[in-house]
């Protein structure tokens, strides 16, 4: 039985959401599973004294254009967000409000974040695109979004995030194994490596 990998994402990290379309199959085969761990990513940087590799120009084109190369060598859809950096926290609260609705939503809520964040321009610092996309995928978008606003779902999130920090992520994705931290969507076979031993 392999150890269950912890995963530390943001729906606004382009790396997160390459680790996501890939991981879950991976672990599959190797009889892994996976505890989602929604976070802020700009809170881990505030935390960590870390910032966005896009905040340097060159680095940040660079980034893209490697995450672009990744996401063609597996079949991944992928476009930069023309509404980069997203702001993601009533996305961020909604994954958290979906799961305590109904696991069997976090699926289709993350499917559609991650595809419109990466694939498809939606900007998810709006509202009415975080509405639209969570109907599109026949989920209860009303529902999700007043759970939402609850001051328990805005305190595991913060939570989430601060713990991140304490345990030493400094970006995203992170994955943590029987404590093990590995960082990155380049790092998967690692990570499924260290959930099988």
């Amino acid at each position: 039985m392999s150890k269950p990998v912890e995963f530390y994402y943001d729906f606004v990290s382009s790396a997160s959401y390459l680790a996501y379309k890939r991981l879950p199959a991976m672990l599959e085969k190797a009889g892994g599973h996976i505890v989602w761990k929604p976070m802020l990513l700009g809170g881990l940087f505030k935390a960590v004294g870390n910032t966005t590799p896009a905040h340097v120009p060159a680095k940040g084109r660079w980034m893209f254009e490697d995450l672009s190369r990744t996401a063609e060598k597996f079949g991944i859809p992928f476009s930069v967000n023309p509404a980069f950096p997203l702001n993601t926290i009533l996305a961020m609260r909604g994954v958290i409000a979906a799961e305590k609705l109904n696991p069997d939503y976090v699926k289709s809520y993350m499917d559609v974040m991650f595809d419109a964040s990466w694939a498809e321009g939606g900007d998810l610092g709006r509202p009415e695109v975080v509405m639209e996309l969570m109907e599109k995928v026949d989920l209860p978008a009303q529902e999700i979004a007043n759970l939402a606003q609850d001051q328990a779902i805005k305190d595991e999130l913060r939570i989430n995030t601060q713990e991140a920090a304490e345990r030493g992520a400094f970006g995203a994705p992170t994955f943590f194994v029987d404590g093990e931290m590995h960082w990155g969507q380049d790092r998967l076979d690692w990570v499924v490596e260290a959930a099988a031993r």
